[in-house]
């Protein structure tokens, strides 16, 4: 029994210690033909033209700086590379990089690891998720393609290895751990990426972050960096945010994104205790595009969407993402707060398109005016609610200008329905009051406090 024990533990320590690989050296040596560098070529204008000096007309050194000039002018124009990485995902050559590395370029060319270069094809590009899909003819040469990864499955503390050209030093091989998941770095709403200690520097933009079985979970992308050299905070993009990106951009060129026409604000302290929500998660309806999808599904400005396909929305940012990554033309659950109630909400989802115009408001003359002591401020009638005209307040969230068209979720007609309702919950103990005003012709929320 004791010898039994015995061969168990070792067998169970042994088990623990392969679990930590002692080199990557076989790992990297099957993966490093399918990562690539990358050239943009870019023709720029060169702006330093001398100017050709003033003589006098007639003069026998005219003729000679006119001809010296000229062929100057004519060399004017330059061309400026730039270096970055990328990877196989397909033997036919299909290959990924970052948006940023080629955005621009009048020639890329790509250079496998035996040093073969191509001239590459843009097959599509998706600046807001900085990712592109180029293509390769690779004629008679085998090309050794990557597969993806799962990103959902990486755990903080996971073993991460990149292989990319930094510094135009293609080839190069660095290994960490995964120091974070789903970090906003302030790239837009449509990515949360990987963090990673593996050392990351320019050039490294584009090529990919692979787990300890050789699949890709992350594209290369970011650093933080007060020098410009990597100190241990690198960011990738995650594979499952990728993929679907990538054969969008395949496919059709360019990626289509869920649409649910709304725009959000995040819900505040003030928000939550004005619209009496447990809490602070959520995405804010500010306002709904009477051409959206949204609209014809019942979504209300001031709705709180608190779920989308059951997933929860912790903070506003969480909302673009998840719908940006379903499918056009979709069913989709939403779960809203409204008026102190949960109810479930059902909207095919369009298509992201470009921005939202927020249609303007017609002013009208100003008419009596009311002073609300209690909010400090004073109000007109206005077509659209109640206009702000006074402030006594200096740490009110209004400006003079201000139309106010609904409080708390309830319409404002005019000054006499305004102070009825104001004056309604100013009694329920309650410290702030939600708005819904127009500044500068665009619908926003803000709150107000009573003054004691």
């Amino acid at each position: 029994m004791k010898n039994f024990v015995l061969s168990f533990f070792f067998i169970l320590i042994s088990k623990q210690l392969n679990a930590v690989p002692s080199s990557f050296a076989d790992l990297v040596e099957e993966l490093s033909p399918s990562v690539v560098s990358i050239a943009s070529t870019t023709i720029i204008e060169n702006n330093s033209q001398n100017q050709i000096p003033q003589f006098p007309e007639g003069s026998p050194f005219d003729e000679f700086f006119k001809d010296y000039f000229d062929r100057d002018q004519r060399r004017s124009q330059r061309p400026m590379t730039g270096l970055g990485s990328g990877f196989i995902i397909s033997a036919e050559g299909i290959i990924v990089t970052n948006n940023h590395v080629i955005e621009g370029a009048d020639e890329i060319t790509v250079i496998l690891s035996d040093e073969k270069e191509y001239s590459a094809e843009l097959l599509g590009r998706d600046p807001k998720a900085d990712i592109a899909v180029l293509k390769i003819d690779p004629g008679n040469n085998k090309l050794t393609a990557v597969q993806w990864g799962d990103s959902d499955m990486m755990r903080v503390g996971d073993w991460t290895i990149a292989i990319g050209n930094p510094l135009g030093l293609g080839g190069t091989v660095t290994a960490g751990i995964l120091s974070a998941i789903s970090r906003d770095i302030g790239s837009g709403p449509y990515v949360k990426f990987l963090q990673t200690d593996a050392s990351i520097n320019r050039g490294n933009s584009g090529g990919p972050l692979f787990n300890i079985e050789g699949k890709v979970i992350g594209i290369n992308t970011a650093i933080v960096s007060q020098t410009g050299g990597s100190i241990g905070l690198g960011f990738a993009i995650p594979s499952n945010s990728a993929k679907k990106i990538v054969q969008q951009l395949k496919d059709f060129g360019k990626t289509k994104r869920g649409w649910l026409g709304i725009q959000i604000q995040p819900v505040t302290k003030d928000f939550a205790e004005s619209l009496g929500l447990p809490n602070q998660k959520g995405a804010f309806v500010s306002n709904v595009n009477p051409n959206g999808p949204s609209k014809d599904a019942g979504l209300e400005p001031g709705d709180v969407i608190l779920k989308f396909n059951n997933i929860e929305i912790i903070k506003m940012s969480d909302l673009p993402r998840v719908v940006a990554e379903s499918d056009v033309g979709s069913l989709s659950y939403l779960e809203v707060w409204r008026k102190n109630n949960k109810i479930k909400i059902e909207v095919i989802l369009g298509e992201l398109p470009g921005e939202v115009v927020t249609e303007r408001t017609n002013k009208i003359p100003e008419s009596n005016e009311i002073n609300i002591k209690f909010l400090g401020i004073t109000i007109t009638n206005n077509e659209n609610g109640v206009k702000v005209t006074k402030i006594e307040n200096e740490n009110s969230n209004l400006e003079i200008g201000d139309v106010i068209s609904e409080v708390n979720r309830e319409l404002i007609t005019d000054i006499d329905s305004f102070n009825k309702l104001v004056t309604k919950l100013e009694k329920t103990g309650r410290s702030s009051l939600l708005l819904k005003i127009i500044r500068n012709d665009e619908q926003i929320w803000v709150t107000i406090k009573f003054i004691n």
